[in-house]
């Protein structure tokens, strides 16, 4: 409630003789506060924040942002650019050929992924993926061959860089592998 305006000295009288039918309030003992501004609220970062979260806890994750958990094969070879991972990551090259390890024994695994490898570099191919599993039929539900194919796709100097395959293409139980070309060799 505003105050009405004070008059100045001497005008007491106008006052009162433009307004002869007003009688003054009388004072009630309150101190009147002015109302707190109330700080704007981000709703756009709120929203944001409200995706990021339901994206977190989405059954589908988005494996190419960048992002690693520490669960997912990736390996970039020394002296590569890291944009080479970033492009594999999103599905840049086209997979030329493929090797499913479903079924085979750790010992079996190996001397397969090292015949594929040599086929494939043979052949010419650059991009390929191996089917590992995700370990769901192994004792205790984890993926025995997924570790395994990372070591073993780290000690061979064919390999420039590996990652997770995206969800299209085998997800976790998949990865993506970048080969020298034929005139890196």
């Amino acid at each position: 409630m505003q105050k009405p305006p004070r008059p100045r000295s001497g005008e007491p009288e106008k006052l009162e003789s433009l307004l002869p039918d007003v009688t003054p309030i009388a004072h009630h003992g309150r101190v009147l506060q002015p109302r707190k501004k109330i700080p704007p609220v981000a709703r756009q970062r709120l929203r944001d924040e409200q995706a990021a979260l339901a994206e977190s806890l989405s059954d589908h994750p988005q494996w190419d942002i960048g992002i690693e958990t520490g669960e997912e094969l990736v390996y970039l070879r020394e002296g590569i650019a890291s944009h080479t991972l970033r492009k594999l990551r999103r599905g840049h090259w086209v997979i030329q050929d493929e090797l499913d390890l479903h079924g085979y024994t750790a010992d079996e695994a190996r001397s397969a992924v090292a015949l594929f490898l040599q086929a494939c570099l043979r052949d010419g191919f650059r991009c390929i993926r191996i089917v590992h599993g995700k370990g769901l039929r192994s004792k205790n539900r984890e993926p025995v061959l997924k570790t395994k194919v990372g070591i073993w796709l780290r000690q061979r100097e064919e390999v420039l860089a590996f990652c997770q395959a995206r969800q299209a293409d085998g997800g976790g139980g998949a990865v993506i592998v970048l080969l020298k070309s034929a005139s890196r060799r």
